[in-house]
């Protein structure tokens, strides 16, 4: 039976911005400031901020907690809190277990200290006896592989190596609650591969997991259960599908994503500081009637149209239409070569134009999608719009069969199938 390993109640920090009072002046600061006409004091700003506000939350063992938000949102400051490392301004959390902690790059560590003595360091923090440190120092120093510099002080190492080990010695070491923030920001694609394995293999052991990423696919495979937070505030604690959704929607009207959308109705080339002899106009979805929408059921078609402005005659004009997902992982890709004349590319004179890309009925399953656009040709540099304009399919199924199994699919075309009866 699961045990509560995390609980707290109206957790809250307040912080102060402007400028320091006198209390952390220096003492330039103070003779500068005394021999300054009229200047008999510092002015204080008293404006606050709450970075976290009433967040109340029970977290049972084994669980994998994804934690999700735009920066600012309040993320890590909950994080800091339930390590212990800053004191909640209101409210209180109950945390039953060790705590290990991989809040930025090689936390913890210090810099002086070769990295055999960051790790022992680092565990007997943790209130772990030197015979346990020493069974899974083999195993820290194999994952971060960092064996030929072990010896060596760690301020030393490559942003790289610091990174590893840092993630290397939160993970194995013996506590009942990892707390992780943003640990595959950096680091190449391998690296953060064998992080997430790590991770998998930590949560089939029972310990429970609070993961913080930007990452939404890392977020959805490891998590079942996310905690979405916005300007301090705990907006949803529900299923990673649901959170996610619920977060890119944020991100689409609200970030940089919007701006572009909105600036994609305009001439927006030189502002951008795109091309002078290209220039997109307008980018739009449209329905089988013209219309612009974002909203698809899977068996109509879908126009992409890209409007577009030529400065100057071009000769080979390229325009390249992506569907990805939200990782920005292209799903289908498309261009506007002329197959009859195979590799040939289309010549434009100087001029307004506006070129349609369909894609088919009966090809996309059940997601959020986007659309990214490149346009561009041999004499000028490629014009790209990353995720422009972002649309829904909803999977209408095949003579009224409609499964889960298969719905949520990136592709579900309507192949066709043929059955031969081979013997009675």
């Amino acid at each position: 039976m699961s045990r509560s390993v995390i609980k707290t109640w109206g957790l809250g920090k307040e912080y102060q911005v402007g400028e320091r009072g006198p209390g952390y002046e220096t003492l330039r600061d103070t003779l500068s400031n005394y021999f300054k006409p009229g200047s008999s004091h510092v002015k204080i700003n008293q404006e606050k901020i709450w970075a976290v506000k009433d967040v109340a939350f029970e977290v049972q063992q084994g669980e994998i907690i994804g934690i999700i938000g735009k920066n600012g949102a309040g993320k890590s400051t909950l994080l800091k809190m339930l390590s212990r490392i800053t004191e909640p301004t209101e409210g209180k959390a109950e945390i039953h277990g060790r705590v290990g902690s991989l809040l930025e790059v090689g936390s913890g560590f210090h810099l002086e200290l070769t990295g055999r003595e960051n790790i022992f360091l680092n565990g007997a923090i943790l209130g772990m006896s030197k015979k346990e440190i020493a069974g899974k120092f083999d195993a820290i120093v194999d994952f971060a592989e960092v064996s030929r510099f072990i010896d060596t002080p760690v301020k030393f190492y490559s942003s790289g190596m610091y990174m590893r080990l840092g993630f290397a010695v939160a993970a194995f070491m013996e506590t009942e609650i990892l707390l992780i923030d943003e640990v595959l920001a950096v680091g190449d694609a391998a690296f953060q591969k064998k992080c997430l394995g790590r991770i998998g293999n930590i949560a089939q052991g029972g310990r429970t997991i609070f993961f913080v990423s930007h990452n939404m696919s890392a977020v959805k495979n490891l998590c079942h259960r996310v905690l979405l937070f916005e300007q301090g505030k705990m907006l949803l604690d529900t299923n990673a599908d649901e959170a996610v959704a619920r977060y890119l929607d944020q991100h689409i009207t609200q970030g940089a994503v919007a701006d572009e959308a909105q600036c994609a109705k305009n001439v927006i080339g030189k502002a951008q500081g795109f091309s002078e002899s290209l220039r997109y106009l307008e980018i739009a979805l449209l329905n089988k009637g013209g219309k612009s929408v974002d909203h698809f059921f899977s068996d109509e078609p879908i126009d992409v149209a890209v409007t577009y402005q030529c400065l100057h005659p071009v000769s080979d004009l390229w325009i390249t239409v992506q569907i990805v997902d939200e990782d920005n992982q292209p799903i289908l890709i498309s261009n506007n070569v002329d197959e009859k004349k195979e590799f040939e590319f289309y010549k434009r004179e100087a001029g307004i134009y506006k070129s349609l890309c369909r894609v088919e009925p009966d090809l996309l399953g059940e997601k959020q999608f986007y659309v990214s656009v490149h346009l561009s040709s041999s004499t000028t540099e490629r014009i790209v719009l990353n995720k422009i304009l972002k649309f829904l399919v909803q999977f209408k199924g095949y003579n009224n069969i409609h499964d889960d199994f298969t719905k949520n699919a990136y592709l579900r075309p309507h192949f066709k199938w043929e059955t031969q009866r081979l013997q009675k």
